[in-house]
């Protein structure tokens, strides 16, 4: 398949789990398993696929900047780079909702809050906490009571 062809149906793939993250009902935890697991764990697939059957003939890396841009320039590597923010972006989207419902912030909220982590990922979760901080104490490690200082 050509890049296009992939980046498309990656597209396909992760809107309908983004629309249902924002306007879906949250109280069947099946259906929230799409979202939250199944798509980011196919796109995840994905990403391994192109990584690991191209990585090595893109040539570039991670040590400096200009080797990220070569790594970058080969379709089939800007394409994993492009899964991967789509993988984690949702992940961490249906991470954030979860809190986010459990502070009991309103979902209309929400449906401003998620977009913002699908198009610019740390800000949204940036601004995910800072709502949460504004009705709660963000505790970011839930350790078990019996970790906790009485």
């Amino acid at each position: 398949m050509t890049p296009e062809t992939l980046f498309s149906m990656a597209g396909a793939l992760v809107m309908p789990a983004w629309l249902f993250l924002i306007f879906g009902p949250r109280r069947w935890p099946l259906l929230n398993a799409i979202p939250a697991y199944a798509v980011p764990l196919a796109l995840s697939a994905l990403y391994a696929a192109l990584v690991l059957t191209h990585f090595s003939a893109a040539g570039g890396g991670y040590g400096t900047l200009a080797e990220v841009r070569t790594l970058m320039s080969s379709d089939m590597m800007l394409l994993a780079g492009w899964v991967h923010y789509l993988a984690f972006d949702l992940f961490i989207g249906a991470w954030a909702a979860r809190r986010m419902d459990a502070a009991g912030i309103s979902r209309i909220i929400q449906a401003f809050v998620l977009p913002t982590i699908f198009l610019f990922g740390p800000a949204g979760l940036l601004l995910t906490f800072a709502i949460e901080a504004g009705t709660r104490p963000v505790r970011l490690f839930p350790f078990p009571s019996s970790l906790q200082k009485a």
